[in-house]
């Protein structure tokens, strides 16, 4: 049923980490989302088998920090939230499609930590 398990780092400055994750350490860019401005608002990117996922969020904190979002892909989000449900998981938002062909929910678990279940667009576990 869960497919993937990656974080996502929210970021003040995407193009100051870009330099440091692609440039700095050698991950390649496979995905990215543009915003409202044209600049981009999401990148996926790859170094080895591992993946990252980098968003902008100009609310962030500049400074070092802890923020960031683990996902965990599943192939059918619906199901998936669901089964979470009746284990007694607490379900922070319902499935919903996203701008960029996604469908997600947010779960917390057990410490309180935010969660966000995923499945891509399309269905099923095609690369993002």
């Amino acid at each position: 049923m869960f497919t993937t398990i990656f974080p996502i780092i929210s970021t003040p400055d995407l193009a100051a980490s870009l330099v440091f994750y692609r440039d700095l350490l050698g991950a390649t860019v496979s995905y990215d989302f543009p915003g409202a401005d044209g600049e981009p608002d999401y990148v996926g990117l790859e170094l080895g088998g591992a993946e990252l996922g980098i968003g902008r969020d100009l609310t962030a904190s500049a400074g070092p920090s802890e923020r960031f979002a683990l996902w965990v892909y599943a192939d059918d989000c619906d199901a998936a939230v669901e089964r979470l449900r009746a284990a007694g998981v607490r379900i922070v938002e319902e499935p919903t499609e996203q701008p960029w062909g996604e469908r997600i929910a947010r779960v917390a678990d057990p410490d309180g930590n935010l969660v966000i279940i995923g499945q891509r667009a399309g269905g099923g576990d095609a690369s993002h």
